[in-house]
């Protein structure tokens, strides 16, 4: 009778607390406020197979997918149950102002083992398909990761019908090891060697042939209706494996890359290399005579002795009147050439007449007519000896992730614990490991060439922007070669694709106050030292170019003795006037979360 009775009371305290903040929450002028909880644990799959521990949110693997509107306050509540610290990164989430909660070791100190933290962050002025993922040790390879999706407001047109519905799937290379036997294997020099297997949506492949895929595999199904239009997100979350992306007898209609809509062009199939997200348009015009093959598989390799990693699922329609049999269908046939994929990737390109987050349209930000105040030339090379160390390298450094975060090392003037003195050219001599990042310069402009001197596809990430993709070619780079940049409709992105033995060029505008990661998305290559950071400073500190430090920041390093035992009061996060609102809608998710543990 007590617990009972005890029960009531805690169920009316909370329905009374709901109907305060309801109230509130009509009455609050701000923009909206979206709320997760995100608890992060290991949980046992077999998704090819081969019973192994992967990195689930909530008990799904991958996680769920972060639905939200253009300019709405994004509030996630992280639990760590792992064994080891955790940080989550949202990647091509811009973190206007708010460097503080990208997630990644440059910014954030880890979130202990078995503590909760909570991010608040403003989705500002963006739309489009991207996901999370965890960023520290090797975490990604064995799941933990989820879609986000940024919706429209209302008021701002899209240009396209609105699709029937809306559908997210993960694609990415998997190994049956988990992350703390692969990051062994990376620390021990060695490569990681081919994978066991592409997922999608962290599930095996269809048995489309008995001699290469055992019985027993569970395979995603995605139903459908016929005659109805789906906008169809795709992120490829692998580890270094770029992926050719097709749906049978279904023409793909690209749409958007990575919060920015295209020209609308129909493939046949799409490379989609690591670290990357698009979303196409794709209708249900077919006779539905069996189901249809949903294809991910490797590009640039020897498809016969690859075969075994391509991921397969099923698109299956309501009037469906049989299974999918036969051969997959064909990928690219040029192993050897990359042509194809490269004048592939230069198709896609901006839609400047459409309206983005804004009414206004992408096309009136017209960066090819603004002049560059800052030039890198960013060279990668193969994994090297550095220090007695198998290392990756940007311009012959191989970067050292600080213990002190660089931001809050900026926060408390603490000095030594980075260098100002990336170079903006390769070095001449031997590769060293150092804490070297950029220096940018805040409304600055910035052209980046990423050339790629590796023998492997490489993906470049920039956390805090979306930059423009002007120009991309086979050989070294030269002044020459921007008489070739597209200087009108390049994509605006924030992951692009680097071809072996190429270069690729990037402009972005340096607009966002803070500390911006530069990375390799392939997950072995970033793990071995090949990125930088990117800082951005207002030299006239203002809440309007960079928000205050959250209240729940959390200290490491040389600030480690400032950080305070685990308490709820510190796992939320308040800024400016909206604090007042945010902690009491935050203090009562957080005790409904503890309810009901």
């Amino acid at each position: 009778m007590a617990s009972s009775s005890s029960s009531t009371t805690t169920w009316s305290f909370l329905i009374t607390l709901i109907c305060i903040f309801l109230f509130m929450g009509l009455s609050y002028a701000g923009d909206p406020f979206k709320f997760f909880n995100f608890e992060v644990s290991y949980i046992d799959a077999s998704p090819l197979g081969v019973s192994q521990q992967v990195i689930a949110i909530n008990g799904k693997f991958p996680g769920p997918t972060m639905n939200v509107t253009t300019n709405d306050n994004v509030v996630v509540n992280v639990r760590n149950k792992l064994d080891e610290e955790l940080l989550l990164h949202w990647s091509g989430v811009q973190q206007k102002r708010s460097t503080w909660q990208d997630g990644l070791p440059g910014t954030n100190c880890p979130i202990p083992s078995k503590w909760n933290w909570t991010y608040q962050f403003q989705v500002k002025d963006q739309i489009g398909s991207f996901f999370y993922f965890p960023s520290l040790h090797f975490q990604r390879a064995s799941g933990g990761f989820g879609g986000i999706t940024i919706n429209n407001r209302e008021e701002i047109p899209i240009p396209f019908d609105l699709p029937y519905d809306d559908i997210t799937i993960m694609i990415g290379d998997w190994y049956t090891r988990n992350h703390t036997s692969l990051r062994s294997t990376l620390l021990a020099g060695k490569d990681l060697g081919k994978p066991d297997g592409v997922l999608i949506n962290g599930k095996g492949p269809y048995r489309y042939n008995d001699t290469i895929v055992p019985d027993g595999i569970d395979y995603e199904t995605i139903t459908v209706h016929p005659g109805k239009t789906y906008r169809i997100r795709v992120s490829n979350v692998g580890i270094s494996t770029s992926l050719n992306f097709r749906i049978q007898n279904h023409n793909l209609l690209l749409a958007e890359a990575e919060g920015s809509y295209t020209v609308q062009q129909n493939y046949t199939s799409l490379d989609i290399h690591v670290g990357q997200s698009y979303s196409f348009l794709v209708s249900m015009d077919q006779n539905a005579s069996s189901d249809y093959y949903i294809v991910a598989s490797a590009r640039f390799v020897n498809q016969s002795q690859w075969q075994r990693v391509t991921g397969v699922g099923i698109l299956k329609y309501t009037n469906s009147k049989g299974k999918a049999h036969g051969p997959l269908p064909e990928p690219p046939q040029d192993e050897f050439d990359k042509t194809f994929s490269m004048n592939q990737a230069r198709s896609i390109r901006w839609n400047v007449t459409a309206s983005g987050a804004r009414p206004n349209p992408q096309g009136s930000f017209r960066y090819g007519s603004i002049n560059v105040t800052e030039i890198y030339v960013v060279q990668n090379t193969p994994p090297q000896m550095v220090d007695g160390k198998r290392r990756t390298t940007l311009n012959g450094i191989s970067f050292v992730n600080p213990k002190t975060p660089i931001r809050l090392a900026d926060q408390y003037k603490l000095k030594g614990v980075y260098k100002l003195d990336f170079p903006t050219a390769p070095l001449t001599g031997p590769p060293k490991m150092e804490t070297s990042i950029i220096n940018g310069t805040y409304r600055g402009f910035m052209e980046i060439i990423l050339q790629n001197n590796d023998t492997k596809m490489h993906t470049y990430h920039m956390s805090g922007y979306a930059f423009f993709v002007v120009g991309m070619d086979f050989g070294v780079w030269s002044n020459n070669s921007r008489g070739t940049y597209n200087k009108w409709d390049g994509i605006a992105r924030t992951t692009t694709q680097v071809f072996p033995g190429a270069w690729t060029a990037i402009l972005v505008s340096l607009d966002n106050v803070g500390v911006w990661n530069l990375r390799t998305e392939n997950l072995d290559s970033w793990f071995l030292g090949q990125e930088t950071y990117i800082r951005v400073v207002n030299s006239e500190p203002t809440n309007k170019t960079e928000l205050p430090m959250p209240d729940n920041a959390l200290f490491c390093g040389q600030l480690g003795k400032l950080q305070k035992p685990q308490d709820i009061s510190y796992a939320t996060s308040m800024r400016g006037n909206e604090s007042k609102f945010s902690f009491m809608i935050i203090m009562l998710v957080s005790a409904i979360f503890v309810v009901f543990q």
